[in-house]
């Protein structure tokens, strides 16, 4: 009876911290997230700020590699040290239409909930009614300044 019980609270307890190592594993997720998606939409506005010839059809870039080597120019001109990964999923970001073609940001094909959900950056305040991490949106808005949710 006494090892029966022992195995019990043993497995309770194996449960716990198993919990609390996932939500930590989850957490480190988001903060590479929130990393990696401001650093891709300051990558955009740059790119789109150094507009060559300002033509709307090359404005933004077709996709991250384009903002690890622009393709406009015949030097090498880098945005982002590389082409990241979606850290939620392990995949390929989704991409915000840009107008004339590109993309202005990128977001999360994960629909899991966010544990985060305070303690964002200024520009990222939109992020604290998100659903999901579809709803986290890195973008850089033409005329309208920061990112966030909108």
């Amino acid at each position: 009876m006494w090892a029966l019980m022992m195995v019990l609270v043993m497995s309770i307890y194996l449960a716990q911290v198993g919990e609390a190592w996932q939500n930590r594993i989850q957490r480190t997720k988001e903060e590479d997230l929130v990393r990696m998606g401001l650093e891709i939409k300051t990558a955009i506005k740059r790119y789109s700020e150094n507009n060559i010839g300002d033509n709307p059809q090359t404005a933004y870039p077709k996709t991250l590699d384009d903002l690890v080597q622009d393709p406009r120019v015949p030097f090498p001109k880098r945005y982002l040290r590389k082409a990241y990964k979606d850290p939620i999923t392990g995949e390929d970001w989704l991409y915000l239409n840009a107008p004339g073609g590109g993309f202005m940001g990128v977001y999360s094909k994960s629909l899991q909930k966010p544990l985060k959900s305070a303690n964002f950056p200024e520009d990222l305040t939109g992020f604290a009614e998100a659903k999901s991490y579809q709803d986290w949106r890195f973008a850089h808005w033409p005329n309208r300044g920061g990112g966030g949710r909108r």
